[in-house]
């Protein structure tokens, strides 16, 4: 068995009133916040399905599944946090993430240093192994027109044991 595993991500909610945008594991002023069971951080929910796929741990449904009332409303950096100690008792370590969020709105630039500490951190890493990118999709498809937004993130995680 190699010692370095690689996962990839990928998370989507829908925009609606009413909710606060999270992401990044931080509130970014917007009219409008992404639907779903918990915060719906998209950002950390591909984050953490990159972490458990590399580890071929499953997903974020597995283990924090949309049909506990535990986990309604949860933040997304507390289940981060959990998919750390997960990939620990499992035996590995974080190496680097890589991801992109897809959003039309609002401009992510500001918040972008922010949230790439915050996931350092729960993960128990330099910030420098974290790298978060936004991008928009020029008006195409549900994130360009505003509908939702859409997150991927790549994982690279090593065997300790």
């Amino acid at each position: 068995m190699t010692n370095l595993r690689i996962g990839h991500g990928y998370d989507v909610h829908r925009l609606v009133a009413g909710r606060p945008l999270i992401l990044g594991g931080m509130a970014v002023p917007y009219e409008l916040g992404l639907d779903g069971h918990s915060d719906a951080d998209v950002l950390l929910h591909a984050v953490m399905d990159a972490l458990l796929g590399a580890a071929a741990l499953g997903d974020i449904g597995r283990h924090f599944p949309d049909s506990d009332p535990a986990y309604a409303g949860v933040s997304s950096m507390v289940l981060l946090k959990s998919v750390s100690g997960i990939l620990k008792h499992a035996g590995y370590r974080v190496v680097n993430i890589d991801a992109t969020v897809l959003a039309q709105k609002p401009k992510l630039s500001p918040y972008i240093e922010e949230m790439r500490r915050r996931i350092a951190e729960a993960l128990g890493v330099h910030h420098d192994c974290v790298s978060v990118k936004a991008t928009t999709e020029e008006g195409l498809g549900f994130t360009g027109e505003g509908k939702g937004i859409a997150a991927h993130a790549v994982a690279l995680i090593e065997k300790t044991e």
